[in-house]
């Protein structure tokens, strides 16, 4: 098959989008299909044998000047001046114009695709796609309704609730697309059940399909740093739980020689950086970011316990990874995580999210054990080469792929 593969961001490292078309992309092209990925800024990093196209945007996100005014000259149509018009008066508008702009790309390529797959956009140029006779496929990894409810309860003023209210604005768009849509593909029964009731998508239009973990992560050749904790999030982003981590660290560095290293690039005077001060724990906290693949996993292996302390997940990939590592785990019970760990505990210890207490004696019970780590770690590591493979995700992906277009084709066939 002939793939177009659609993101309108696809950062290689944090947010799991870029991951997922890195991965699924490689092993399509494994199976002997033809990839493409149409992607705007900031772009993917890719495998041998999967072709980029740059769908660029303004970039108004980038650091180092997230926010930014662009130039006059930058400007180049339409879509660029309603991209930083709906920046201006405080909305999100990369959905909706990477949409218009890749759906004007494909205008012009018809004949070189037999599916598109839209990662999320979720915008309404992707409503075209299928006017122009090309069949379309939909993963949705959960819905950002809970990023929005979440970030909404957090914040500390009304103004700040309202900003946030009309940010998360490209919400009305997406779920209008995703009630449109011929198939939604998604990594878990949780985001399933999520997606249905918050945008209020058949279940029968749905389909299940795990996420899977690099053949890299791998369990660590080298003893484990003493006292070290790690954690894989945004920083700033609330329903991450990195403030009840945080918190927690805070108890506990109180009576033991601890290390947290956050996998992440804090806002400069952000929330995070002002509750670090706060507590008092900024010597023994460490950011890290930017790292390559070989260094993130040294990372994963190097730490004696890792959290995920997040109040939603629609599946989350760092989990899987760092169960490939055998590196135990406290994770919140929260979205998919418990599926991701399983419910039995060998696996992971689950906390209820946002509980610092809970989470602070989850890690002590876990570090004062070092068998049960060892135990914990080897069961992690067997439950994903056991479930979670990228060349099944690649090959179930696939047949959804068969399956659309088989029923686009019907469909034109009965209205011709």
């Amino acid at each position: 098959m002939r793939i177009a593969l659609l993101s309108y961001r696809s950062k290689p490292h944090v947010g799991g989008q870029g991951v997922y078309i890195r991965h699924l992309s490689r092993e399509l092209v494994a199976l002997g299909h033809e990839v493409e990925v149409f992607s705007g800024q900031p772009y993917p990093i890719l495998d041998e044998g999967v072709k980029l196209t740059k769908v660029p945007s303004l970039d108004l996100y980038r650091e180092p000047d997230p926010f930014r005014v662009p130039k006059l000259r930058e400007f180049r149509d339409l879509v660029d001046v309603e991209e930083f018009l709906t920046m201006c008066t405080a909305g999100f508008p990369e959905p909706k114009t990477f949409s218009r702009r890749v759906a004007k790309v494909l205008r012009e390529r018809v004949a070189d695709f037999d599916v598109v797959h839209d990662n999320q956009v979720l915008g309404y140029g992707i409503l075209d796609v299928e006017k122009m006779g090309l069949p379309l496929i939909t993963t949705l990894h959960h819905p950002i309704t809970f990023d929005r409810r979440v970030e909404i309860a957090a914040a500390p003023t009304l103004r700040k609730k309202l900003s946030l209210r009309r940010w998360y604005g490209f919400l009305r768009m997406q779920g209008k697309v995703a009630r449109q849509a011929r198939r939604i593909l998604t990594p878990s029964e949780s985001s399933k059940r999520d997606i249905a009731t918050d945008f209020g998508v058949d279940p029968a239009r749905m389909q299940v399909i795990l996420l899977g973990v690099d053949d890299a992560f791998v369990p660590p050749s080298e003893p484990r740093v003493p006292g070290r904790i790690m954690a894989m999030a945004s920083a700033d982003a609330p329903m991450k739980g990195i403030a009840t981590l945080l918190e927690a660290f805070a108890k506990l560095r109180t009576e033991r020689d601890l290390e947290l290293v956050l996998v992440t690039k804090p806002v400069e005077g952000g929330r995070t950086e002002q509750l670090i001060e706060q507590l008092g724990i900024g010597d023994h906290v460490r950011f890290v970011h930017g790292v390559s693949d070989a260094e993130l996993v040294r990372l994963m292996g190097s730490a004696e316990l890792a959290c995920v302390p997040s109040l939603y997940e629609g599946f989350s990939l760092p989990t899987a990874e760092l169960m490939a590592c055998a590196t135990p785990l406290v994770v919140s019970r929260a979205g998919a995580i418990p599926e991701v760990v399983g419910a039995d505990g060998e696996c992971a210890d689950l906390v209820t999210p946002g509980d610092v207490g809970e989470l602070a004696r989850a890690i002590a019970a876990l570090l004062d054990d070092p068998e049960r780590r060892a135990r914990m770690g080897r069961a992690g590591r067997q439950r994903v080469l056991d479930l979670f493979s990228w060349r099944a995700v690649a090959q179930k992906t696939a047949d959804a792929y068969q399956e659309v277009i088989n029923d686009y084709r019907a469909e034109k066939a009965k209205g011709e």
